[in-house]
């Protein structure tokens, strides 16, 4: 056990108060740092389920209109216009801290602000399914860069509350315990202590009063007297 490795000593005793006390307070600091993290992981899992939701159903809407568009347009032209991109993205990721925890954020912006800039082609030998589904996808853009945000910002919240929900069992269920085992342990032992130097103190004032005053021979000559 623990206890048996500790110097019952009463410096020892304020120490490990002060450190309980520490631990008490770390644990209820990362309690309430996991419940955070908790709720706010669970508003991005509800946020990450319809962006994926929307995504998924944009990308399904763009495939069949690139399948409408090859089915009425030879494989190579449809390759022509798509060759050479007109428009260009520019993306750049930085981070926010949410508690303690350092989720990306990504900002786009396109080359130039013209919608029309994301048709590479010109309209007269296109159909216009495959106008759709440029525009389809252009228009997914943002969504599916928000989804990756948010994916990435759900695993590095796990990861945290994973780490936190150790630390807070640790605290609970190991260190806390065992401070206050080695605390009522050195409190035992000094109480043992005080109580066994009381007794040799009386003992050691009733021998020099019994030395003093000689109480037993004065009870033994009255006695047989």
């Amino acid at each position: 056990m623990a206890a048996t490795h500790v110097n019952p000593t009463r410096m020892e005793l304020t120490r490990l108060k002060k450190k309980l006390v520490t631990a008490m307070r770390g644990h209820k600091l990362l309690k309430d740092k996991r419940d955070e993290l908790m709720r706010q992981y669970l508003d991005l899992v509800r946020l990450n389920r319809s962006l994926r939701e929307k995504v998924e159903e944009g990308i399904r809407f763009a495939n069949r209109n690139f399948v409408l568009a090859r089915a009425g347009m030879p494989d190579e032209e449809v390759n022509v216009a798509l060759m050479a991109p007109k428009q260009e993205v520019s993306l750049e990721v930085s981070e926010r801290n949410v508690m303690s925890v350092e989720v990306p954020v990504f900002e786009y912006q396109t080359r130039t602000s013209d919608p029309n800039d994301i048709y590479s082609y010109g309209f007269a030998f296109t159909s216009g399914d495959l106008d759709d589904a440029v525009k389809s996808l252009a228009d997914l853009m943002p969504d599916m860069l928000r989804l990756a945000e948010v994916e990435k910002s759900c695993r590095l919240m796990a990861a945290e509350i994973e780490k936190t929900r150790r630390r807070v069992n640790a605290l609970e269920h190991i260190m806390i315990p065992d401070l206050q085992e080695n605390i009522k342990y050195i409190t035992m032992k000094l109480d043992e202590n005080e109580r066994s130097t009381q007794i040799r103190l009386m003992k050691v004032k009733d021998m020099m009063l019994e030395e003093a005053h000689h109480y037993k021979e004065r009870a033994e000559e009255a006695f047989a007297g």
